[in-house]
This record gives C-alpha cells, structure tokens and sequence, in this order.
C-alpha cells in the first residue's frame, strides 16, 4: 500500500492533470467499496456492478480496474470516516461529477435486487457531505432504478 501511494503521489507531482484524474477514479471506487461493504454481505452482482462501473463509467481495462479496485480495498480498510473521502470529492469534483458518483454507488447498491438500510445510509451520507441537493439525490436513485427495472423487464 505504502509504495501505490508513493508512486500515486509521484504522479502528482509530476504529472498533475493525469494523477488528478486517477485521484478522482480511486476516490469513486474507494466510496463504491464502502456502498458494496455497508451491508456486511458481498454479492456476485454487486461486484460485477463494480467491475462494470469500473470499465464502463471510469473507462478502465480490465486489469486497470482490477489494480483500482484493490487499491480502493485497502484505502477504504484504513480510513476512519467517510469525511477522508468526501472532502477530497468537495475539493476536486465538480457537481456533475458529484452526480455520476452518487449515481455510481446508486447502481451499486441496486446490483442485488434490494437497497439495505445501510447502503442508503451510506449513499444518503456521502451525498449530505458533498452538498448534493436532496432532490438530486433522490432523481438519481430513481433513474438508477428505473434503468434496473428496464433492464430486466427487456431481458423477460
């Protein structure tokens, strides 16, 4: 962990624009793990939900997104709060960006069919601390759901 996080802040330093954008891609996945964890149960479809927001959303390879994710693992093992990121959020992303994350934990925690307690919680937190209205908030668990929904009727 240690030597990612040299090697991340080497790339700050000499490559801002590029380390800002990986910053940005650990922190979205860093907030994800914690959406994926807040339930104390790890589903199949929530971590293919993770590998496709990964690729898809963050346009990572396979093995990109794979290193991401276990960086993101241990970044998330060792905060103490949900502030170390969602300050980070409020000082680099814009509130578009702010959308497609909470967005992004939304597909997250809809991947197993049902949203626990906790991982609203956790959505409805990080959503609180980045100043996401909370209507915004609630237009993106509903289209995120009725895009669920749509999804799986087109497959029936």
């Amino acid at each position: 962990m240690l030597t990612r996080i040299k090697s991340l802040l080497k790339k700050v330093k000499d490559e801002p624009q590029e380390a800002n954008e990986l910053s940005e891609k650990l922190i979205t996945a860093a907030l994800m793990v914690e959406v994926m964890h807040s339930d104390h149960h790890l589903d199949e479809r929530e971590e293919a939900a993770f590998r496709r927001v990964l690729v898809d959303f963050l346009d990572l390879g396979a093995e990109a997104a794979s290193e991401l994710r276990e960086l993101a693992q241990e970044t998330t093992a060792q905060a103490t709060s949900l502030y170390e990121f969602t300050s980070q959020v409020n000082a680099s992303f814009d509130y578009e960006a702010k959308l497609r994350l909470i967005s992004n934990m939304w597909e997250i925690a809809f991947a197993d069919g049902e949203i626990d307690r906790y991982e609203d919680g956790v959505i409805r937190r990080v959503a609180e601390l980045t100043y996401v209205s909370h209507s915004d908030f609630i237009r993106k668990k509903l289209e995120v759901r009725d895009a669920r929904r749509e999804a799986t009727d087109s497959q029936t």
